[in-house]
C-alpha cells in the first residue's frame, strides 16, 4: 500500500527538561471556565454544563517561535490557559480516576479572531474559523506529572511587551481538571496524545504585529510568542 498523498507528520511539543516529545493527537478547549471570564463575554459564571470547542492538532506552536498575524481579522486575542496532556485513554472515566490518565501540565495560550467569533454567535454558527486556525495553538513544554504533581492553585498570568494583562489563579476553574476529564470522557474516547486547553481568565484582548505576549503560571516557568507580520 502507498499513500496517494504524503502523510503529515505527528505534530508534538517538547517534554520539559528532556529531549523527549510528547505527540498531539487532538486538542480539546474548555469555554469560559473561569467566571470572571464568563462575565466580561457577556455570560452568567454560574456553573452550568462546560461546553468546548476544538482546534486542529498541527496548529501547534512552540515556545519562542515568531508567527504571522493570521488573515481575515482585525482583533486577534490572547487567552492564557494551563493545558492537560493526556497519557492513557479512556471513556466514561470517573472523576476520582480522572487525574490517573494525565502525563503532565503545559502552559497554552489560546488565539482567537474575537471578530470571527463574535459574528459566528450572532449567528449561532460554529466558531470553527475563529478559534482553529493556522498557529492559533501556542503550547509550552510539558512538564511530567513526575516532577509537578497536579496543578490546583497557583497563579496564572499573561504579558504584553512586559505588561500584565491577564492574572487569576487555577483554583478559580469554574470546572476542575477532574471533572473536565470525566464529563469530556462521556461524550469520546480520551486518547494518549489528547491536550485539554481548560481555560482562561479575565483580561482578553487584543495582539497587534510585534507584540511579544508572555503566559506564565506558577512552576511551570513562561510560555513566550512574537506576532509578527500580517499574512
Amino acid at each position: 500500500m502507498a499513500y496517494v498523498v504524503p502523510p503529515m507528520d505527528t505534530p508534538s511539543i517538547p517534554v520539559a527538561g528532556s529531549e523527549d516529545r510528547f505527540p498531539v493527537r487532538r486538542i480539546f478547549c474548555v469555554g469560559r471556565n473561569y467566571a470572571a471570564h464568563a462575565r466580561e463575554m457577556g455570560r452568567d459564571p454560574d456553573r452550568e454544563p462546560p461546553f468546548f470547542f476544538t482546534k486542529p492538532c498541527d496548529a501547534v506552536v512552540e515556545d519562542g517561535a515568531v508567527i504571522p498575524y493570521p488573515p481575515q481579522t482585525a482583533n486577534l486575542h490572547y487567552e492564557a490557559e494551563l493545558v492537560v496532556a493526556i497519557g492513557s485513554g479512556g471513556a466514561d472515566i470517573p472523576e476520582a480516576e480522572a487525574l490517573g490518565h494525565v502525563w503532565g501540565y503545559a502552559l497554552g495560550n489560546d488565539l482567537t479572531r474575537r471578530d470571527l467569533q463574535n459574528a459566528a454567535k450572532e449567528l449561532s454558527r460554529p466558531w470553527d474559523f475563529a478559534k482553529g486556525f493556522d498557529n492559533s495553538a501556542v503550547i509550552g513544554p510539558v512538564h511530567p506529572v513526575s516532577e509537578v504533581g497536579h496543578p490546583t492553585e497557583g497563579a496564572i498570568w499573561l504579558e504584553v511587551n512586559g505588561e500584565e494583562k491577564q492574572r487569576g489563579d487555577l483554583a478559580e476553574m469554574i470546572w476542575t481538571v477532574p471533572e473536565v476529564i470525566s464529563i469530556l470522557s462521556q461524550t469520546m474516547t480520551l486518547q494518549p496524545g489528547d491536550l485539554i486547553m481548560t481555560g482562561t481568565p479575565a483580561g482578553v484582548g487584543k495582539l497587534v504585529p510585534g507584540d511579544v505576549c508572555t503566559v506564565s503560571v506558577e512552576g511551570l516557568g513562561t510560555l513566550t510568542t512574537t506576532i509578527g507580520t500580517r499574512v
